[in-house]
């Protein structure tokens, strides 16, 4: 085992944001969906510190960090912060979701700080959907409207980590239960953030621009407009491969630790070789 990580604080643009370094090695930092925080890789930090110096962190307004009232920010900026902080100049990325996106942006924005990507089922900006909103979205904005913030986050649960095709008994109750808690801090913090910048041009423009190795990871149940901008990401990327992760939605890592922590480590032993 590695003991306890080191952790501490990384001062950005009127945010505190929360870190925790573990392990020695080729640096990997770990960045997560807007649902979740840092420990949404509960399931990865032992197993990928094994060989690599890992880097976790609550995104602001998110986890343990804490955000000044209304600072505008941008989530690839908090992540230069970091790596800038803790003197990495160059590493390897996994992203979920809002975090895949703000690695691109990132990666796009400082392309010679990223060695390779892993991009789980990524949101990308730019990026327009025709798709349906989920057949949750009408209650959702209800219990939003009445300040119901523990509804809106089972309902996004159902959304995200259940996905449009399980009932919630499919689905194991731990990962219901910490996304639940994990994304009511997110909801009860959200109106302290301030105007996020977007990625100007955005990323959606300049896919084809990321040469580096990129493992797009798709969850087989999850939303139809995520599984689109991997098959896009996969596409586009000229050194791209894509793996996906059966029976799971928008969480895979959480829910097939094992399975996706393989996928992983053969994807960035094999591009480290």
């Amino acid at each position: 085992m590695h003991g306890e990580p080191e952790s501490g604080f990384v001062e950005a643009d009127g945010a505190s944001l929360y870190y925790e370094v573990l392990g020695n090695g080729e640096p990997l930092v770990l960045v997560h969906a807007g649902i979740a925080d840092r420990r949404m890789w509960d399931g990865q930090l032992g197993a990928f510190a094994e060989e690599h110096r890992v880097i976790r962190y609550d995104m602001r307004g998110s986890g343990r960090s804490v955000t000044s009232e209304g600072a505008p920010f941008s989530h690839h900026d908090d992540l230069r912060g970091v790596l800038d902080s803790l003197g990495i100049e160059r590493a390897n990325f996994v992203g979920c979701s809002i975090g895949a996106k703000t690695v691109i942006d990132f990666a796009l924005d400082q392309p010679w700080r990223a060695r390779a990507l892993v991009l789980v089922c990524p949101s990308v900006s730019g990026f327009e959907s025709d798709d349906e909103p989920p057949d949750e979205w009408e209650e959702l904005v209800k219990a939003h409207e009445a300040g119901d913030l523990e509804r809106v986050s089972e309902l996004e649960v159902r959304i995200w980590v259940d996905g449009p095709y399980r009932g919630q008994e499919q689905v194991d109750p731990a990962v219901r239960d910490l996304v639940r808690e994990m994304n009511l801090i997110a909801l009860q913090n959200e109106t302290a953030l301030g105007e996020e910048r977007p990625a100007d041009p955005p990323a959606v423009e300049k896919l084809a621009e990321i040469r580096v190795p990129t493992l797009v990871v798709a969850g087989e149940l999850d939303r139809p407009e995520v599984n689109a901008r991997a098959d896009l990401l996969a596409r586009t990327i000229a050194r791209a491969q894509k793996v996906m992760v059966s029976e799971t939605a928008h969480v895979p890592n959480m829910e097939k630790l094992e399975e996706f922590n393989r996928a992983v480590l053969g994807f960035l032993g094999r591009v480290g070789a």
